[in-house]
């Protein structure tokens, strides 16, 4: 009896590009898989996202490059090594028409593992000022439980995680013509908003006939 082999989210993402930029991803894809062999696969904010312990790393593909999203920390600690390449606070572009380095995405990813593992194993059990006990391992006072309920159920602000709903608030970002203001630079420069919640936002402003700043 044949086995169907399954396709994953991951898979149908990259099947969207053109062979040749589908051939890239895909080994782009199995550098971090072999670099985190016991994370996740998923598509995070609309774009191919491996988890462990919390967001791992995350990757997608462009009309010219691709984009690899290690997070502030990644970033930060192998930026000399990637001094070559575009970088933004959480994010490097590897152009399309350059080799990939893939000894360095699985050197960073396994930074990564690393650091998330870490974290996992210090994490302690809180409690918050309404009763809700829950573990992290940050300083971060926000008890996921009320911040759930205080999450919108309508409108672009729902379709965020807790953290860049929070960096938009903290700019005082509640409404679609407060976000056209911005320029999706300006926003990569908030601290918990990733470039995975880029895609949702411009969804959002196109809706509305808006569009981010220039």
């Amino acid at each position: 009896m044949m086995i169907k082999k399954t396709i994953n989210a991951i898979d149908l993402y990259i099947a969207e590009f053109p062979a040749a930029t589908q051939k890239l991803l895909r080994q782009v894809c199995d550098t971090i898989r072999k670099a985190a062999p016991e994370a996740e696969e998923k598509i995070g904010y609309g774009i191919p996202t491996f988890v462990l312990h919390g967001n791992l790393v995350h990757f997608a593909g462009y009309k010219h490059h691709i984009g690899f999203y290690p997070g502030a920390s990644g970033i930060a600690t192998f930026s000399k090594e990637m001094a070559s390449y575009k970088q933004s606070k959480g994010a490097v572009q590897f152009p399309l028409d350059q080799p990939l380095p893939f000894t360095l995405i699985t050197k960073i990813t396994k930074f990564r593992v690393k650091q998330n593992t870490e974290k996992e194993k210090k994490k302690s059990l809180r409690t918050c000022p309404q009763g809700h006990t829950y573990y992290k391992s940050t300083d971060c006072p926000t008890c996921p439980t009320c911040e759930a309920k205080r999450k919108p159920e309508t409108g672009f602000l729902a379709k965020l995680s807790a953290p860049a709903r929070r960096a938009l608030e903290g700019k005082k970002i509640k409404t679609l013509k407060q976000l056209a203001k911005f320029s999706e630079t300006d926003l990569l420069e908030l601290h918990g908003l990733g470039p995975g919640s880029i895609p949702t936002l411009r969804s959002a402003l196109k809706e509305e006939g808006l569009a981010f700043k220039k």
